[in-house]
């Protein structure tokens, strides 16, 4: 039978032991929570905003691969692709909420489903756009998305354009034009913000893209889907190859 002598004996024999095995693990835990929190904070986001209106045609194609290239680069680069048509949002409201005194904001104060990726963007590490070219312009989304992130960061005051934080910026244009016959104007007048505030973007471009995959169940005369296929054949595995490469290159880039 233990007495009580052998019990308070065994006891702190026990309890010591547990002690120092907690005490050997606790720089290896600390260790753990250390590259747990390294980890997290060395992750890099590149945002991809598509604003194209169609899921599996060209604007789409060379923004996956421009996604795929960044993240071959390694699993600390986080790439996110927002679709604008699948959004319910609209262009500048002309609230000026974002310039009222002692309230001024460089990121939009309206709520609606654009805002929350605005703040994303705005916490971002790279952001790339991407649109089709209709009528020689971006879409209609693009351009109301523009609006919504650019007109914060310019400053009434002395005509300054300053976003929430610097990070290379790649534009990506499909188009039904050839590289010496089209009416692009790209990013327009935006792209000169965008340039002021973030930097000169790289430019992507895929030329003379199919409009549609089966052109006999279209009035689209004036097109041969035979020069159209030959091209297609020819160059649209040059044009992913640019967006992957792109994609790859910035990931590095933010990377350092």
């Amino acid at each position: 039978m233990m007495d009580r002598r052998d019990f308070l004996k065994k006891s702190a024999t026990g309890v010591s032991a547990v002690a120092v095995a907690g005490l050997v693990g606790l720089p290896a835990m600390a260790a753990a929570t250390r590259r747990m929190t390294h980890n997290k904070s060395d992750m890099k986001k590149i945002m991809i905003i598509d604003g194209g209106p169609r899921r599996n045609m060209n604007t789409a194609g060379m923004l996956r691969a421009f996604a795929e290239g960044a993240e071959s680069a390694g699993k600390e680069v986080e790439v996110k692709t927002v679709r604008l048509y699948e959004l319910d949002y609209k262009g500048c409201m002309s609230c000026m909420a974002c310039k009222i005194k002692g309230r001024a904001s460089n990121i939009c104060r309206f709520r609606d489903a654009l805002k929350p990726v605005l703040e994303e963007i705005a916490q971002a590490d790279g952001l790339v756009l991407g649109s089709p070219i209709y009528f020689g312009d971006v879409t209609g989304q693009m351009r109301t998305f523009l609006e919504r992130l650019a007109f914060p960061w310019l400053s009434y005051n002395d005509y300054s354009l300053t976003a929430p934080k610097q990070m290379p910026v790649v534009l990506v244009e499909t188009m039904n034009g050839t590289p010496e016959r089209n009416n692009s104007k790209g990013y327009g007048s935006m792209e000169h913000c965008l340039t002021v505030a973030l930097g000169t973007p790289e430019r992507i471009i895929a030329y003379n893209t199919y409009q549609v995959k089966n052109y006999d169940r279209f009035e689209l005369a004036s097109f041969s889907e035979e020069a159209k296929r030959k091209w297609r054949d020819e160059h649209w595995a040059e044009d992913l190859q640019k967006a992957f490469d792109a994609g790859k290159k910035m990931a590095e880039r933010i990377l350092g």
